[in-house]
């Protein structure tokens, strides 16, 4: 089912996410709904606190919808090990219209549950990298504009706050 998602303002996006604790049906039915909102968005990665589910599972396709074997679900998903940096723009679905360089890791390595409660370790560079690290952060209650500093920043949270005001957000 498509779910509407969450924008950049809402407070279930600024806030840690809790770990799944038992692999339910209700589980099952938020991974689909993740996967299907993103496919139909389009986008990259969706994490559960952008369709207002502040659990801690995520899912990510870089091909798009091109490759099955390139969608991950990633439920309580943790760091293990993250190296070097990367620069490059990026955007968010909660942040529709914005994008900005953001300074990412160009190595990651998490794991965390697949759909089936099975442990998966996944290392990720370049787009693959920034993407998990993107999507651990909306679980940590971070969105990309949190990581930028100074007049572009400002600009972006002008904007969304004018929009919001004119009720176009």
């Amino acid at each position: 089912m498509l779910r509407p998602i969450i924008k950049y303002g809402h407070s279930v996006l600024q806030q840690a996410a809790q770990p799944v604790l038992e692999l339910t049906d209700e589980v099952q039915t938020l991974v689909n709904d993740l996967v299907e909102t993103m496919y139909a968005a389009p986008g990259v990665g969706l994490a559960a606190p952008q369709i207002g589910v502040p659990l801690r599972v995520f899912v990510i396709d870089t091909s798009l919808g091109h490759d099955p074997a390139a969608l991950v679900a990633l439920i309580n998903p943790e760091v293990i090990e993250r190296d070097g940096m990367q620069l490059e723009e990026e955007g968010c679905l909660s942040v529709p219209g914005f994008t900005a360089t953001v300074a990412r890791p160009r190595f990651v390595k998490i794991k965390g549950l697949d759909r089936n409660g099975v442990e998966r370790v996944l290392e990720g560079t370049g787009l693959l990298a920034r993407a998990l690290h993107h999507e651990l952060d909306h679980l940590d209650g971070r969105l990309f504009v949190d990581r930028l500093r100074g007049i572009k920043r400002d600009m972006i949270v002008r904007k969304v706050r004018k929009l919001a005001r004119a009720g176009q957000w």
